[in-house]
């Protein structure tokens, strides 16, 4: 009797881990919050990662508050290295990540060059969002260790339209398994990609352009402040955590509601003050 209930309660405390390796959002892995209010960029997570604007975005109306708008052609804004972000060092890696946003694509048919949302490392590791002839890719490669190549799963868009997207690495080992990367889209997991977890990588950051080597679907990028976002971008976040459907509800409700603009401002806003009294 006193061996079962030895291996019963084995049981239960594995179940246990493995309900934690699964975890939804937490907020104690929250890596950075920019609401991109004003030009300010200010990061409203505490870590202090505030971002620098370069060109000349514009203030305008966004999904919650205000956004900001990039022209597509030298609009940006950059984001400092942190280790919670990109430079963690060996052997330790990276193995759940959350990155999402609001935006809105001005013209999401341009097809001479891709438009970045967001992208982080350089041609080796990292992370990127973007629009592309009409589709929104969400991309995440580790080219060392343990030679994941990457996976860049994407949707179709409409130009104009405001979509909350994320990427969401899962629960990710150094090595390549089946659904570790998904994409989803306005609160629906759209794409379940094999994937694998990210080691650190120092090269720049960036909201609304690439802000150092990256890869894309089909090419490899060597350079600086190319392939510029046209459109505004709302609300970006940073986690160290796999969000699930119940996280992305709140974020989808008002790119799906109906309800008034006014409504979800007020909602939205008491999430927030709740989440700074926890």
């Amino acid at each position: 009797m006193a061996k079962y209930r030895f291996f019963l309660l084995l049981s239960v405390l594995l179940m246990l881990i493995a309900a934690a390796t699964y975890a939804a959002k937490d907020e104690a892995t929250v890596e950075g919050e920019w609401s991109l209010e004003d030009l300010d960029a200010v990061d409203t997570s505490g870590k202090g990662l505030d971002g620098t604007p370069v060109g000349d975005p514009e203030i305008v109306d966004g999904v919650v508050g205000s956004a900001l708008l990039f022209d597509g052609i030298d609009d940006g804004v950059h984001l400092p290295n942190d280790v919670g972000i990109n430079t963690i060092a060996a052997p330790d890696f990276y193995s759940d990540r959350t990155i999402a946003c609001y935006f809105n694509c001005t013209d999401v048919d341009i097809a001479d060059h891709k438009q970045t949302i967001y992208e982080e490392g350089g041609a080796t590791r990292g992370f990127n969002l973007y629009v592309f002839d009409g589709e929104v890719y969400i991309g995440a490669w580790n080219r060392a260790e343990y030679n994941w190549d990457g996976a860049w799963p994407s949707v179709s868009v409409e130009s104009g339209v405001w979509y909350h997207v994320a990427l969401v690495l899962r629960d990710a080992k150094d090595e390549v398994e089946a659904d570790k990367f998904e994409m989803w889209l306005n609160g629906e997991l759209v794409a379940s990609e094999d994937g694998g977890a990210l080691y650190g990588h120092g090269a720049a950051i960036a909201i609304g352009k690439v802000n150092g080597d990256t890869v894309f679907h089909d090419e490899v990028i060597s350079g600086t402040d190319v392939h510029y976002f046209g459109g505004s971008v709302d609300e970006f976040i940073v986690y160290n955590s796999a969000f699930d459907e119940s996280d992305f509800a709140e974020y989808a409700e008002p790119v799906v509601s109906v309800e008034p603009q006014d409504k979800f401002t007020t909602t939205w806003a008491a999430i927030k003050a709740q989440r700074t009294v926890q």
